[in-house]
């Protein structure tokens, strides 16, 4: 095994769309990659690639300098690991599979005892967004090893690290997957009310997506008022903000088309 950045070895365990990805990017940056997956015949493309494909996940992690997991849920992790702990022993895991923060803390609990230097991550990119600019991926854990490997992990994007606490890469993931949810909803129900006067979804969409990228700016400025709330003097009043989504929410209900989403956005906003 070597700590060498330059044609690594590295595995590539679960070959779903996103997994693929990563090794396709992997391949694409020189590495020497081994991938596995349950379904052996999802390999096959990524072979004619110059993939090497293992029988096994516990062959594909032997043969790894640094082993990347992205796979259904974080059972699926404990099944391809745990019984593989003497193989992974002084190696790297980066899991790119989507957990909850506590799963993390707890896998990454496991990965200390077993003497495994665990890296947790977050991809918030689609596959085909994988390698290119606008992919990023958030990692957390064992500082060290992300260093160690950080030109390998940035052929998947943009590589961000926001701390040991394996648990945080989680927390950032489900936080701006959150966010990007909210803002799903809301749009489906304006696209809702709007059509009730005869516009059309798609107008909407037209009209709001440069409005949002304009505003979604002003974030930083919200931070402050999160971050350090002595230091903000908030531009506008939780009551003016109330009265704001009110009127939106009386709007609704004139429309024949009444939510429960405004009253959530109005005691999550201002505490009112």
């Amino acid at each position: 095994m070597t700590n060498s950045l330059a044609a690594q070895h590295v595995s590539v365990i679960g070959l779903g769309a996103m997994g693929t990805a990563l090794a396709k990017a992997l391949l694409a940056g020189g590495h020497q990659v081994v991938v596995w997956n349950r379904t052996a015949s999802r390999a096959e493309a990524l072979a004619a690639q110059g993939a090497r494909v293992a029988g096994s996940a516990a062959e594909a992690m032997a043969a790894a300098d640094l082993v990347i997991l992205c796979v259904l849920d974080d059972a699926a992790v404990r099944e391809h690991i745990e019984p593989t702990a003497a193989v992974l022993r002084g190696r790297t895991v980066v899991n790119l599979t989507t957990t909850t923060p506590e799963q993390a803390r707890s896998l990454g609990r496991w990965a200390a005892a077993a003497e495994v230097e665990l890296i947790d991550g977050g991809i918030m990119a689609s596959p085909e967004m994988i390698g290119g600019p606008a992919s990023l991926v958030i990692y957390s854990g064992v500082s060290t090893a992300f260093d160690r490997h950080r030109s390998v992990l940035e052929l998947f994007g943009r590589a961000e690290f926001v701390g040991e606490d394996l648990g945080a890469a989680a927390m950032y993931d489900v936080s701006i997957l959150g966010a990007m949810y909210a803002m799903f909803a809301a749009f489906q129900q304006g696209a809702t009310m709007v059509r009730t006067t005869g516009g059309t979804a798609a107008h909407l969409a037209a009209l709001t997506i440069p409005f949002l990228q304009a505003i979604a700016t002003s974030l930083a400025g919200q931070a402050v008022g999160i971050d350090t709330p002595d230091d903000y003097v908030q531009i506008q009043s939780d009551e003016f903000t109330a009265a704001a989504i009110d009127l939106i929410d009386k709007a609704a209900v004139e429309s024949g088309t009444p939510t429960e989403l405004y009253s959530v956005l109005r005691r999550t906003l201002t505490g009112l």
